[in-house]
């Protein structure tokens, strides 16, 4: 294993601009023509980005290298990353719904990250967890298409849950850039 001062070499696939991830071709949340119509069509479209982000960032690595945490004392890592998104949509649809809180997936606070073992296993089951939640979250919030809607015991209007969403996923996506860097030197926006 590396120790912390190892320094791996920055690289990148991307032949067109060495700033990007691949290039731009090969980009799947690259679209030609216009932008989506509409408020909602335009947040769910950042949204699905970010997500695809998540999982290229995550891409072409084992599970070490998956659990492999950032830099003492934090739990951090981009497994930890997948785990803690799909807590987090768990979550945003306890936001959404008057019934009971559902439980949480991994047990107490920040077992999402902690229980981020570098087992292929746990790897696996983070991505099923990951696209169950992700899809019950997205079933829950098709059944108000009104972003100005309020709903929950709380009435937080969709858009805001919205916004609230692509803004997680963003924040996390800039930490995977730095935590898939550290792992194997990989760079790009």
């Amino acid at each position: 294993m590396r120790g912390m001062s190892d320094q791996v070499p920055r690289w990148t696939r991307a032949t067109v601009y060495p700033d990007m991830w691949v290039d731009p071709d090969d980009d799947p949340r690259n679209s030609e023509g216009p932008s989506p119509d509409g408020e909602l069509a335009t947040l769910q479209d950042f949204l699905t980005n970010y997500r695809m982000t998540l999982r290229m960032k995550c891409q072409d690595l084992d599970a070490e290298q998956m659990a492999r945490r950032s830099v003492p004392p934090s739990t951090m890592s981009l497994l930890g990353l997948v785990r803690h998104l799909a807590e987090v949509e768990r979550d945003w649809r306890n936001w959404i719904s008057d019934a009971e809180p559902l439980p949480k997936l991994y047990g107490r606070r920040d077992a999402d990250f902690e229980g981020a073992a570098a087992d292929q296993a746990v790897v696996e089951a983070a991505y099923r967890d990951l696209e169950r939640e992700q899809a019950a979250t997205d079933a829950a919030l098709a059944e108000h298409p009104d972003l100005g809607a309020h709903v929950g015991k709380d009435g937080i209007t969709v858009r805001e849950l919205m916004v609230h969403r692509i803004e997680e996923y963003a924040r996390h996506c800039g930490h995977a850039d730095l935590l898939r860097e550290c792992v194997d030197g990989r760079v790009g926006q």
